[in-house]
């Protein structure tokens, strides 16, 4: 047992696995969960929809309503711009370094159809809880957490940014393939208090990186090694081996992204739902069947809410004090003193009780919050310092021994994966490459294939720039495989 660990927590193994782009209310509003309150001790349920919610729409009330599209027609707007007008209103405006317009969540319907969406309805639906038992298998055996809000109410990259290091370093938006190159032209981009790998690695502690795809976004921050990220497929295996030594385990999904994200685990709105309930029943049971189990904990959580309607109004955030370190990132003037939107958290292990509802407040630097907690370390920012660590719902001197082994079987898939071996991308080659998650998973590359050749920095520098479609990021993550791959095997086989 690692010595950093020790009682109370019992705690040995931090899993963390970060879906995307889903509300709450969407995916756990409909679900009736009843249970008792992590604080109190006393019964409680979600806090989640009466069926009563809407927004208004060309003078017409669009209702909440029972029973979401496994599949999105259209991807509802989550860039900055679009969550000011989702929770504020469709006239709202934001001035650079001010205060926040107030939030009333009036502006969701509105924003879907200014995004494509042809039916004013469709991201106002929310799942009935049949659509997803997975999810709701383990909402209702382990925690819910039904106040976990986005660190900011902005995009992928920059919430998933303060899971790693309790800030965002300043970046309020989604960066183009062009300013990442810029910025690794320089130094790379930076946080001025580095990140919880960072410290991770100068406390000892064993971490470890699991993608669905060959280049997590998660491997674009600066110090990810050729050697801590290793594909998904080996999960159950590594962790089902006796004397499992990894202590902090961050797991990505898949996110298909020259496939429309149908063949993704990410939960994107454009791929089907059902994968990602398969990827979550799947790390959920290779943790629960291995020798690891007894001396886990799993958080689950979603990165930002991808446009979905929610109707809890997020608050005041603690900015995480940290420096801008480059003009560039911060684009939108944004101060980081307001949380995102709610989105969907459970805390999973045979530590903690069983059925509770925890309605503190979370974001997602609860989770480098959770770690410092664990292993005696300081927290990096402002943002950290004042988050509730998850640590206070392990109270089980001994581990629990009526958690199910196995998990409902996810609902039918309606989309059949895209054949792998296919000439041609669904996406259309000439697409901008600045769309999506694609400028984040080259940044990913880049920072990999500059490891495995660091000689080289300069021109694998210049050769980013050159990416400007579809079918050029395609051609350079191929690229980065063929260099990349080889080395991590041999590091992971030495």
């Amino acid at each position: 047992m690692p010595d950093a660990l020790t009682a109370p927590f019992g705690i040995e193994h931090v899993f963390v696995l970060m879906l995307e782009n889903r509300s709450f209310d969407h995916m756990l509003g409909f679900s009736g969960i009843s249970g008792v309150d992590a604080e109190t001790g006393v019964s409680t349920g979600v806090r989640g929809l009466t069926g009563n919610e809407s927004n208004l729409y060309n003078g017409q009330v669009i209702p909440v309503a029972k029973g979401a599209n496994m599949v999105m027609p259209t991807d509802p707007g989550h860039e900055f711009a679009d969550v000011l007008h989702q929770l504020c209103g469709p006239a709202a405006s934001y001035t650079a370094g001010g205060n926040y317009p107030p939030v009333d969540n009036s502006g969701f319907v509105a924003s879907y159809v200014a995004c494509g969406g042809l039916v004013p309805g469709e991201v106002m639906r929310c799942y009935a809880p049949g659509q997803l038992p997975v999810l709701n298998a383990l909402a209702r055996e382990f925690v819910v957490c039904d106040n976990w809000h986005a660190s900011l109410p902005g995009p992928t990259w920059p919430n998933r940014m303060f899971v790693h290091a309790a800030s965002s370093g300043g970046l309020d938006h989604s960066p183009s393939v062009l300013e990442i190159a810029n910025w690794e032209a320089l130094a790379g981009f930076e946080f001025e208090n580095g990140t919880i790998f960072d410290r991770l690695v100068q406390n000892g502690i064993r971490r470890r990186i699991y993608g669905g795809d060959d280049f997590p976004m998660v491997a674009a921050l600066k110090g990810i090694g050729l050697g801590d990220v290793r594909h998904y497929s080996l999960f159950a295996g590594d962790v089902a081996a006796a004397g499992y030594a990894d202590q902090y385990i961050f797991i990505e999904p898949s996110y298909d992204v020259f496939h429309h994200y149908q063949g993704g685990t990410s939960q994107h709105p454009l791929g089907d739902v059902t994968k990602g309930e398969a990827l979550i029943k799947a790390t959920y049971e290779a943790i629960r069947n291995s020798p690891a189990w007894d001396s886990s904990l799993l958080i689950i959580t979603w990165d930002e809410h991808g446009g979905f309607y929610d109707h809890d109004a997020p608050g005041f955030a603690v900015p995480p004090g940290d420096a801008v370190l480059d003009a560039t990132y911060n684009q939108n003037g944004f101060t980081f003193d307001q949380y995102g939107v709610r989105v969907p958290a459970l805390v999973i292990s045979p530590r903690i009780p069983r059925n509770l509802v925890d309605h503190r407040d979370y974001d997602h630097s609860s989770i480098p919050a959770t770690l410092e907690t664990l292993f005696g370390m300081a927290p990096m920012t402002a943002r950290d310092a004042a988050a509730n660590p998850l640590s206070a719902l392990v109270t089980l001197a001994e581990p629990r021994r009526d958690a199910p082994q196995y998990l409902p079987n996810p609902a039918p898939e309606l989309v059949t994966p895209p054949d792998p071996t296919a000439a041609q991308p669904t996406v259309a080659p000439a697409e901008s490459a600045n769309k999506g998650n694609v400028p984040a998973i080259i940044h990913a590359a880049m920072q990999q294939d500059i490891a495995a050749a660091p000689q080289l920095r300069e021109m694998i520098v210049e050769r980013v720039k050159q990416i400007q479609t579809r079918a050029d990021a395609r051609q350079y993550l191929r690229e980065v495989q063929a260099r990349v791959i080889p080395i991590r095997t041999a590091v992971a086989q030495s």
